[in-house]
């Protein structure tokens, strides 16, 4: 039996899977969790390979995320740059989602691109609490990126300069001035 679906259905399909993109990216965690449970496929992607998890987690959204892991979605998925939801989240500094990513077996040495880790983002981008967190979780600091720099370095450095007066903020949102100084 063959199944036919009409253009208009396939439109209605594409805009609910807009609708649900948005839905991670912005919190929407009992809407994205009806449309799951309705069969929407949770390991959805928008054009850039970007699953549900990584907009959820990449924006912050704890409970989203936790929602998303707990219906199903792969918490290695990686987008077409290679990028993991751990790695986003250790990026941007979400400590509690980076706990949430590991205790669902978050692969923490996964390589994010050029041979970047989770932790080397951590430490690039003076996330000091996170950079801790993932060495107390056995993160490597034995791996190299293409440049050839260690983790350990990258944490070594990373943890000098944010000690400095006027050092990289370690919160969440890096200012443009100090990402320049180093």
């Amino acid at each position: 039996m063959q199944i036919v679906i009409t253009e208009e259905q396939e439109k209605r399909y594409a805009e609910l899977q807009r609708i649900a993109l948005a839905f991670a990216r912005l919190g929407r965690t009992q809407s994205l969790t009806k449309m799951l449970r309705h069969g929407l496929p949770a390991n959805l992607a928008d054009a850039k390979g970007n699953s549900l998890l990584m907009l959820a987690t990449y924006n912050g959204n704890l409970e989203t995320a936790r929602a998303l892991l707990e219906l199903g979605a792969d918490v290695d998925r990686r987008n077409h740059r290679g990028q993991t939801p751990l790695g986003g989240a250790a990026f941007k500094g979400y400590g509690e989602i980076v706990s949430l990513l590991l205790e669902y077996g978050a692969d923490i040495d996964a390589d994010n691109g050029g041979g970047m880790t989770p932790l080397m983002f951590a430490a690039l981008f003076g996330r000091v609490k996170v950079v801790e967190q993932l060495k107390a979780r056995g993160a490597s600091l034995e791996n190299r990126n293409r440049l050839g720099l260690s983790a350990g370095l990258m944490v070594r450095l990373s943890l000098r300069v944010t000690s400095l007066p006027g050092g990289l903020p370690t919160n969440n949102v890096p200012s443009p001035k100090s990402i320049c100084r180093i």
